[in-house]
């Protein structure tokens, strides 16, 4: 596995960004293994790994995301966290989402945020979300924010293969995508939204794309059966406000959201 460290055109689209670094790789099994080896090795703050394929990717609970040559993305950022954003790291993943809901926006399409870490196109998944946090004694190092986007028909899996369904950019837009452009301008997104991690307008914008607020779900908690909720919004930790059947209210700092209710 090799790097190519030039590659015009996606420089054409990064260049623009300021970026301190990236790396393209024609294949890699996960770009946030990359990324996480580049962060021990010193890479800087807002360095950059892009795959046109990637055979090995991560998501949630060891879920695995495949990506083919030329018909998704998959990238992996690494930031270098000041002490006030490593306060915030539960809010990583939504600001990667929002990066991208972001970018859709700007070609007319309205994603929503499937908590915590799925963007959602027509109620379908059409991207997801890794964080992964490196540390240097007890200290957060760095955090590596990998995401997958499904950009063409030929990157949506089977249904067999998902728990929920799923969609791509190309599909819900009716046209050909520049993926790199969509990468530009996801990532030009993450950076005006970053400015504003710690604040409480970082997660009035996260419920302001929620998917699914205020509507009945099944939501699973790790070890626990499903359970029927009314989702209400996210709180200042990240963790999903839900109202159960005998009005109590809970909050979620993990789990997920399994379907919708008819």
């Amino acid at each position: 596995m090799k790097f190519i460290p030039q590659n015009d055109q996606l420089s054409t689209y990064l260049t623009p960004l300021g970026l301190s670094d990236w790396r393209f790789y024609p294949e890699v099994g996960s770009t946030n293994d990359i990324a996480l080896e580049w962060v021990r090795q010193g890479a800087p703050d807002w360095a950059l790994v892009v795959a046109d394929a990637q055979t090995a990717g991560r998501g949630r609970d060891g879920r695995r995301w495949v990506t083919e040559p030329g018909h998704s993305l998959a990238f992996s950022l690494a930031l270098r966290l000041s002490p006030a954003e490593t306060r915030h790291c539960s809010r990583l993943a939504a600001l990667a989402a929002l990066g991208l809901i972001g970018s859709l926006s700007g070609m007319g399409l309205k994603a929503t945020l499937k908590w915590p870490n799925d963007v959602l196109l027509s109620r379908r998944k059409v991207a997801g979300v890794l964080v992964e946090v490196s540390w240097q004694s007890d200290q957060v190092e760095a955090a590596v924010i990998g995401m997958g986007v499904n950009v063409s028909p030929q990157s949506v899996p089977s249904p067999g293969a998902v728990r929920y369904p799923a969609t791509c950019v190309e599909t819900i837009l009716g046209a050909r995508v520049d993926r790199w452009a969509l990468l530009a301008n996801t990532l030009r997104a993450m950076q005006d939204t970053r400015a504003i991690l710690g604040e409480d307008a970082f997660i009035d914008a996260w419920n302001d794309h929620l998917a699914m607020r205020g509507e009945l779900v099944g939501f699973q908690m790790r070890n626990e059966e499903p359970r029927l909720v009314r989702v209400i919004g996210v709180n200042s930790d990240g963790q999903l406000a839900m109202e159960t059947q005998d009005g109590r209210q809970i909050d979620a700092p993990a789990g997920e959201i399994l379907w919708e209710k008819a």
